[in-house]
């Protein structure tokens, strides 16, 4: 059952919704390392690289396509806000419609996108024939792990945030049940492995595709094709998942660029580095919480067209995101270095990422309002601001890296990257009035 959109902006009714989120990201990197544990039991160190290279193959593949998520939340938080559950339907078929014709592509692409994708990651033969393996059993769930996107919007634009974690519980449930099978009941190694994913996958999309019918039932019996297919609808929802798109390629150049770097100066410095990323990676779960909660609300205030609700959204969102990233700050200044030996055996490296460690310490605190703001604009499906401004935070990334890392070394690529994520909050930041305040509530109540 969802909350009503018209319920009071409380700090705990955030908190109430950053949680399961929380929990719902936490899940995701569980099926790769159930993946990676099954493969790592298995005879010869190629068995896990291969599992390794093809779920890095698939999760960049799936990310770039993660507007089908984003685009979805946006437009049905404000449906639901305006409380319109017919266009919430019609934009889930429009974002399924999207999602199965960009699968079936993948699937009929599927050699030269995976024996290409492989070729381009770097691979011994060994390794490279297992992560085919793999590839080729996980493939087929592409149209229903794009599928799984857009059921994961409706329900986080429908604040029905436990219910997305029950299905994400699931899915991992259901993937260690198969890889079991799989891989020792039935002998299939690795192709076993990528199999019991796609399994996973089509259990989520049954289950949220059921949820849908059982909540929505009349409207979606009511909904014609012409309805879902209308152009000047279909063309928006294309246009916000094209803008989305390119904002996320230019955050995965450059996060690569980033890679590629600290790959030069040596692979002690591209460990530690990496190493270091962890500890990001380990800010973005628990930030990304408030994010998605800003994006739903945000997206529902809008829908209502309540200036003062979307004020309050942000600025309740904004003080648990700073007391989430002061949180982080203190455990990763008392307690980094041994988290970081926790991660490697390697004196080595682990003296490296303790010289660069107070740049994983700040970036919590710096990192927050880019995040929080980035839900802010996909609540409000102000997407295009959203593009632009990473693309130019993007640019001077690249221009700060290359003059900073002769002049400073690691520390300069590092300061480079806390600069790109700073100067995307403020731009985000001084969108915020000429943008969605202006352009979607102008005509909203205060």
């Amino acid at each position: 059952m969802s909350p009503s959109p018209s319920t009071p902006v409380t700090y705990r009714r955030v908190l109430f919704l950053a949680i399961p989120i929380i929990l719902a990201n936490l899940t995701q990197p569980l099926m790769s390392a159930v993946d990676t544990a099954v493969a790592g039991h298995l005879p010869g160190a190629h068995h896990l690289a291969g599992v390794a290279l093809g779920s890095l193959l698939f999760n960049l593949l799936f990310w770039v396509f993660g507007f089908l998520r984003m685009g979805t939340t946006g437009v049905v938080a404000q449906y639901y806000g305006a409380r319109a559950p017919e266009s919430i339907v019609l934009t889930v078929g429009r974002g399924v419609l999207i999602a199965w014709a960009i699968g079936l592509s993948i699937l009929i692409l599927q050699r030269p996108l995976i024996e290409g994708g492989l070729a381009l990651l770097g691979a011994s033969q060994e390794a490279a024939e297992q992560a085919q393996f793999y590839a080729y059993g996980r493939v087929w769930s592409a149209p229903l792990t794009l599928t799984n996107y857009v059921i994961l919007g409706w329900l986080l634009g429908c604040q029905r945030v436990r219910v997305a974690l029950a299905i994400q519980i699931l899915i991992n449930l259901v993937n260690l049940a198969a890889v079991f099978a799989f891989v020792y009941g039935l002998d299939w190694g690795v192709a076993g492995i990528g199999r019991a994913t796609a399994v996973a996958d089509f259990t989520g999309a049954l289950v949220g595709a059921t949820l849908l019918w059982r909540s929505y039932a009349l409207h979606i019996k009511a909904a014609r094709w012409a309805q879902v297919l209308e152009p000047t609808a279909l063309r928006r929802l294309i246009q916000i998942n094209g803008h989305i798109f390119i904002r996320t390629a230019c955050l995965l150049a450059t996060m690569a660029w980033f890679t590629h770097l600290g790959a030069k100066q040596g692979d002690a410095l591209l460990a530690a580095n990496a190493i270091l990323l962890n500890f990001l990676s380990f800010t973005s779960y628990g930030l990304d919480g408030f994010a998605h909660a800003a994006e739903t609300l945000s997206g529902s205030a809008v829908g209502q067209r309540n200036r003062a609700r979307l004020a309050r959204v942000i600025h309740v969102c904004m003080v648990w995101g700073v007391i989430g990233s002061l949180l982080y700050v203190l455990v990763y200044a008392l307690a980094g270095a041994e988290l970081i030996r926790l991660l490697t055996d390697q004196a080595g490296i682990a003296a490296l990422a303790d010289t660069f460690l107070i740049w994983a310490v700040l970036a919590p605190l710096i990192s927050m309002p880019a995040y929080l703001f980035d839900g802010v604009f996909i609540g409000a499906t102000q997407t295009r601001p959203l593009m632009l401004i990473m693309v130019a935070c993007s640019l001077v990334f690249l221009a700060l890296s290359l003059c900073l890392l002769p002049w400073l070394g690691n520390h300069g690529l590092w300061m480079s990257f806390l600069i790109f994520n700073a100067l995307r909050g403020v731009g985000l930041g001084l969108a915020l009035r000429p943008t969605i305040y202006r352009n979607i509530c102008s005509q909203g109540t205060t």
